[in-house]
């Protein structure tokens, strides 16, 4: 059986979102550094996911907000207030993680209560919150319920509810869906991201999924070797990258030999000129990053010879190899339907593309 949220969130728990700002934020781990003076500001009820790929330092940006990381250098600040030497207690911080970690000897309600009890709320008020925020969950009927007796999306929803019942200003979610399956998952995050925006809480989901980023972050850091490469909304990162690194991670990119001419800013390929995107380097031989859909099958261009093909449900993606070797993923209308084999043409769009000086 499927689980909605309630449609009318409690209004108990909502509150306002804080600012948070992170200024030249350093952390070393036994002589290696693993952020390397990390800056970023989140506005009063701002959603912003932390993206990038494993040991980037998303989750360590994380750890120092919440406290369970002492940073070596730079600020963090909460509505202003640096909280550096506050410890986690104190810092007015809900946290769900990738592991459930909830109480197998207590109950559902017992669990979300936790939070409340340490805090010395009284019995009567945090049965009454602990109960909103498990209707907000939409779990408010399994109370009585043990973790055992719950699905791993039920486990986790008991895990944000407890959270939620404290009334942070700010919400740390750290891979909290990576441990499900992916129908779930998708459900999950858009009922997440749901009581985010009702409640107004300031968020930071630290994930290596970029469709889970791109699907409900206002904006999305995108990190790498233990900086922020680029921040912006969803369409900005994936149609204006700033850095050959960000147009590699975020969505599949074609890697094209160009020849970049910075008087004119344009990236010769194939015969083709493109714009450059934020090409702040030498002009000379590059690699171009161009996506599937900005290449497409025509009746002439580029000659090459089918390799693959793929339906994708709404289009369709073709591998081509092209004469001098080089493989290129083509999306186009599912009403194409070329084989393995066949000859076909390829030709760029003309839209603009992110380079990086090529290899020698």
């Amino acid at each position: 059986m499927t689980t909605t949220l309630s449609a009318h969130p409690a209004e108990s728990l909502a509150d306002k979102g804080a600012t948070v700002e992170l200024v030249d934020v350093v952390k070393d781990y036994a002589g290696h550094r693993a952020l390397t003076g990390v800056s970023l500001t989140m506005a009063p009820g701002e959603f912003i996911a932390l993206l990038g790929p494993s040991g980037c330092g998303k989750t360590t940006v994380l750890r120092a907000l919440s406290g369970l990381e002492q940073v070596n250098g730079g600020r963090i600040l909460i509505d202003g207030v640096d909280v550096v030497n506050t410890p986690v207690n104190k810092r007015d911080i809900g946290m769900v993680f990738q592991s459930y970690s909830l109480f197998p000897h207590m109950t559902v309600l017992q669990n979300v209560e936790f939070g409340l009890q340490m805090r010395k709320v009284d019995a009567a008020s945090r049965r009454l919150r602990a109960n909103e925020a498990l209707e907000m969950v939409g779990l408010g009927e399994l109370g009585s319920r043990y973790a055992h007796q719950l699905s791993g999306g039920q486990q986790q929803r008991v895990a944000l509810a407890r959270a939620l019942v404290t009334r942070p200003r700010v919400l740390l979610l750290d891979e909290p869906l990576s441990a499900l399956d992916a129908k779930v998952r998708v459900q999950l995050r858009d009922e997440i991201r749901r009581i985010q925006t009702d409640l107004g809480i300031t968020t930071l989901f630290v994930t290596h999924d970029q469709e889970e980023a791109l699907a409900v972050a206002d904006r999305v850091a995108v990190m790498n070797a233990g900086n922020i490469e680029q921040i912006g909304t969803p369409e900005e990162l994936y149609l204006n990258p700033a850095t050959s690194f960000v147009a590699d991670f975020i969505g599949l990119s074609n890697q094209l030999d160009g020849e970049l001419d910075t008087d004119t800013g344009t990236i010769a390929i194939y015969g083709h000129e493109l714009s450059a995107l934020g090409a702040g380097h030498a002009g000379g031989p590059v690699t171009a990053y161009v996506r599937p859909e900005d290449i497409e099958l025509a009746d002439d261009g580029i000659p090459g010879t089918v390799v693959s093909t793929s339906f994708l449900g709404s289009v369709r993606r073709t591998t081509v190899r092209l004469g001098d070797g080089t493989l290129v993923a083509v999306q186009h209308d599912v009403s194409a339907r070329p084989q393995p084999g066949d000859g076909v043409h390829v030709r760029l769009k003309g839209r603009p593309a992110s380079a990086r000086p090529r290899a020698s």
